[in-house]
């Protein structure tokens, strides 16, 4: 009975995800200091961010464009036109004005891959690590870290021994999450050129649309691990592949409330880009500085709410345990009587 008892008190103290939302809300609003702070941490990361966001939606938009200049479409390079001279003979000319995949849209693809892949990475993971570090001091330390001032904060923020060793778990993570980003295009590549072959175009939406939407899924499901083991790292000093078995461990049975948790942001910071590129933002600078401003600040509450997350997952984890010696000590004792 005393065991019941318990159980059904460590499930109304468990955190839904609309319940992780609310503590994240209440976290960043309720502390100025901490606006500021995050704000300043991030302004590399802001700045970077509004050049690469500005090439990527132009990439966007001419996403019809590379994929029919991709090698596998049949297509002419050439446009042949009639022309007449004077002596009224007849010659062909040709334009060479269709664009190519390898001379015009190879190069931006490289440079916005690079520029996500390494000086991008490394301003949002510092801007991750400082805002997870402090986010869990204002969480466990609540009464303590409410009126923390803005020199505390900067004063005890996360070691530098900490940052090299959460740089190698990011490092995994970035490897496992490029190889499934690289496999959207690729998808859609392979099923663009099936449909071209047979034209099949209602064939290929079906299976680009299944393939993709069940890929997105594994994604998001798996971002919710790694962002974990992130926070693995910077609280519990442990790094590398064993952040990412301690934050696989820790996510079993809440792979849906993971999901979940990440999809919110995905699809605010995916309604915002698509709203900006039909509104042509990228185009204006002072529109773009706003909708990376307001990505900059959904990214801060999402690092917070990977750091609720994780705690919510440990105290599960930890109260199953308990449960579970419990309920083994009560079939001994039953057993035996």
């Amino acid at each position: 009975m005393e065991s019941e008892t318990k159980q059904v008190k460590h499930k109304n103290k468990n955190k839904d995800v609309l319940d992780i939302l609310n503590e994240t809300l209440a976290i960043y609003f309720k502390n100025i200091n901490f606006i500021i702070f995050t704000f300043l941490t991030s302004l590399p990361f802001f700045f970077l961010m509004v050049y690469f966001e500005t090439l990527f939606q132009q990439t966007l938009v001419q996403t019809p464009n590379i994929i029919s200049s991709l090698p596998f479409q049949e297509k002419h390079d050439r446009i042949f036109i009639l022309s007449m001279d004077s002596d009224d003979d007849y010659s062909i000319s040709h334009i060479d004005d269709v664009p190519s995949f390898s001379k015009d849209y190879l190069p931006l693809l490289i440079q916005i891959g690079f520029i996500y892949t390494i000086p991008l990475h490394v301003l949002e993971f510092c801007s991750k690590v400082l805002t997870m570090d402090l986010a869990s001091k204002l969480i466990n330390s609540e009464e303590n870290n409410a009126n923390m001032s803005l020199k505390h904060m900067f004063q005890n923020s996360v070691d530098v021994s900490i940052m090299k060793g959460t740089f190698i778990t990011s490092l995994y993570t970035l490897a496992l999450s490029n190889c499934l980003l690289i496999a959207f295009p690729w998808i859609v590549s392979n099923c663009f050129g099936l449909a071209s072959t047979f034209w099949c175009y209602i064939i290929f939406g079906t299976i680009c649309f299944v393939a993709i939407g069940k890929l997105l899924m594994v994604y998001l499901e798996w971002s919710a691990v790694w962002n974990m083991s992130i926070v693995i790292s910077v609280l519990e000093g442990i790094y590398g592949i064993g952040a990412m078995r301690v934050s696989y461990y820790f996510s079993s049975g809440n792979h849906k409330r993971g999901l979940v948790l990440m999809s919110v942001f995905f699809v605010f910071g995916g309604f915002l880009r698509l709203l900006c590129i039909y509104f042509e933002c990228y185009k204006e600078g002072s529109i773009i500085f706003i909708q990376i401003g307001i990505l900059t600040v959904v990214n801060t509450l999402k690092w917070v709410s990977c750091v609720i997350y994780f705690n919510d997952c440990k105290e599960r984890k930890m109260e199953k345990k308990i449960d579970d010696e419990e309920m083994g000590k009560d079939k001994l004792v039953s057993s035996n009587s």
